[in-house]
């Protein structure tokens, strides 16, 4: 998954989520090296098989 939109955001590598409501949303592989998740809402979201290598991930929410 690189560059779709899910709940209106680009993913894509390097994008700008901070803050981000991606709640339950689908992101199985998807290509977010280097991405800002800071802050980002991230609570039953599906990230199996994800790549997150350099992103920014604080203050995210990872629950569930």
């Amino acid at each position: 998954m690189d560059g779709v939109e899910v709940k209106g955001y680009t993913i894509e590598p390097g994008a700008n989520l901070s803050r981000a409501n991606l709640s339950g949303a689908n992101l199985n592989r998807a290509k977010l090296t280097e991405a800002d998740l800071y802050g980002a809402n991230l609570d039953g979201a599906n990230l199996d098989g994800a790549n997150l290598d350099g992103a920014n991930l604080d203050g995210a929410n990872l629950d569930g």
